[in-house]
């Protein structure tokens, strides 16, 4: 027959008050402390494959730009990131070539001010306007889709949204597989003008009552006056003649 154990009063209200308190714990659990502000930075960074499209943002200070926006406001932002593999398909030299200016017109061009969900492309008008403004003639973006598919369109260039990076309902972050060409950048320039038809060029007007030859004008002026001379010297000659025979038989 087992023996009996016996346990202190206070021992069994210590344990029965812990319990209470672990069990207290565990059903009012802190809530975690508020997210970060947006750094789309980070963003791109931790997805990995974006490396051009985050040193342009940097040196441009759109990066710096974007996150002030996010964070300070209520106004949402859509970002068509392009991928290194994207850049590396650019002709050599095409970023060397743009100027300081060029370079912040660019990744402006990547950037729409407002938020937009995968689905809100299947509605957006065209053309889309993006931080780099003038979408009629210098920026114009559209958009087309054919099913889940979105495709952009710079008019140099088209370009495919592949997935969804990010996206909180303030900030999407979309990859896209090619570079989103400005058509004000690159664009081809405007043919030179034809220089006119020689027929179409105005004609030298001539002189009224002149030769017509300008090349004979000096010569005929000059043999006219030659035979005048000439023919006042016959004249005054017969002159003097007619007036010598008549003091002579007068």
């Amino acid at each position: 027959m087992m023996k009996q154990v016996s346990f202190p009063l206070s021992l069994l209200v210590i344990i029965a008050l812990f319990q209470c308190q672990t069990e207290i714990q565990a059903q009012v659990a802190p809530s975690p402390g508020p997210a970060g502000p947006t750094n789309i930075t980070k963003i791109l960074e931790k997805a990995g494959q974006f490396t051009t499209f985050i040193r342009l943002m940097k040196v441009t200070s759109m990066s710096d730009q974007i996150n002030n926006q996010l964070n300070n406001s209520q106004n949402g932002m859509t970002v068509l990131a392009p991928t290194d593999n994207a850049f590396s398909s650019l002709k050599a030299g095409t970023l060397n070539s743009l100027t300081d200016q060029q370079k912040v017109q660019l990744m402006q061009f990547h950037v729409i001010p407002s938020y937009l969900s995968m689905s809100q492309f299947q509605t957006v008008s065209n053309p889309v306007r993006t931080q780099a403004g003038d979408v009629s003639a210098r920026f114009p973006l559209n958009v087309t889709t054919s099913g889940n598919q979105v495709n952009v369109s710079t008019g140099v260039d088209d370009a495919t949204v592949d997935n969804a990076i990010y996206t909180d309902g303030q900030l999407a972050v979309y990859q896209v597989d090619k570079v989103l060409l400005p058509l004000s950048l690159f664009g081809a320039p405007s043919p030179a003008e034809a220089p006119a038809p020689l027929s179409a060029l105005p004609k030298k007007k001539k002189p009224s009552g002149g030769p017509e030859s300008g090349d004979d004008a000096p010569a005929a002026d000059s043999s006219g006056a030659a035979a005048d001379a000439a023919l006042h010297g016959m004249v005054a000659c017969l002159g003097a003649g007619i007036l010598f025979l008549a003091t002579f038989w007068s």
